[in-house]
């Protein structure tokens, strides 16, 4: 994986372009629509939303499909991104006033200007590691704050994505990926420490937040492969076209 130029503005990641589709030996067969499609994959902090988005990103590069990984705001130029990333996201879950920077200031702004400045991707899929969906959760779950709540009443407003994916996985499983991981904040402690505030974060994001995407798929990490959901993920996004589908594990996807 190579990494473009970089901008002080923006997390890009960007897979080396070999061509704009291939087969494969298994009998798949990627290609890229008119305009590439956008995949969101968040959830919990320790649920493998970054080992999905790794997943995701050697599959697409396997296949000579040009993708790129990015977190923050969408919009191209956000005038506010800068000086959000001043305050302890990690602390989000017990302050108000975060949660309602980050949902107002950042997000909702984007959604604007998205519209008119979106990110330059050069024809490559974008594969979003955490966005609005998490933040509106984290809100929901450690209030509930004001924000939140009003955030999740005009949801629909936010920026869609094509493909919305939302992982989660057992308290045990992400106390044991937690204790190998070499760096820990205060954020991943409390999602495994108090099960209370992951089981209301989990409720927010799975039954409430996903209804504005296109397309929505819901995986438990513990119970199926990187592979498999990258696979499944794919097909949704029409970028995987397989004759057989039956054996990609995963949930069948949710229109929004």
């Amino acid at each position: 994986m190579q990494v473009g130029q970089h901008n002080p503005n923006r997390h890009f990641a960007r897979t080396k372009v070999v061509g704009m589709g291939a087969s494969a030996p298994d009998g798949s067969h990627f290609r890229l629509p008119v305009r590439s499609p956008r995949i969101l994959v968040d959830g919990l902090d320790l649920s493998g939303k970054t080992t999905l988005v790794d997943a995701l990103l050697a599959l697409l590069t396997e296949r000579g499909v040009p993708a790129l990984r990015h977190r923050g705001m969408l919009a191209e130029h956000h005038p506010l991104e800068r000086l959000l990333k001043r305050l302890p996201l990690s602390q989000q879950y017990e302050s108000s006033a975060i949660t309602a920077a980050y949902l107002a200031g950042g997000f909702a702004l984007d959604a604007l200007l998205v519209r008119v400045d979106p990110p330059r991707c050069g024809g490559a899929v974008l594969i979003q590691e955490g966005y609005v969906d998490r933040t509106m959760a984290v809100g929901l779950a450690g209030g509930p704050y004001l924000s939140a709540a009003l955030a999740l009443w005009a949801s629909r407003h936010f920026t869609a994505f094509d493909v919305a994916v939302y992982v989660h996985a057992s308290p045990a499983v992400r106390r044991a990926r937690m204790e190998r991981r070499e760096r820990v904040d205060i954020g991943d402690r409390h999602s495994v420490e108090d099960e209370s505030f992951a089981h209301r974060f989990n409720s927010a994001l799975l039954h409430h937040l996903g209804r504005r995407h296109r397309a929505l798929l819901i995986f438990d990490t513990e119970q199926h492969s990187p592979e498999q959901m990258a696979r499944r993920i794919l097909a949704t996004a029409g970028l995987l076209h397989q004759e057989r589908d039956a054996e990609l594990a995963g949930p069948h996807p949710q229109t929004s």
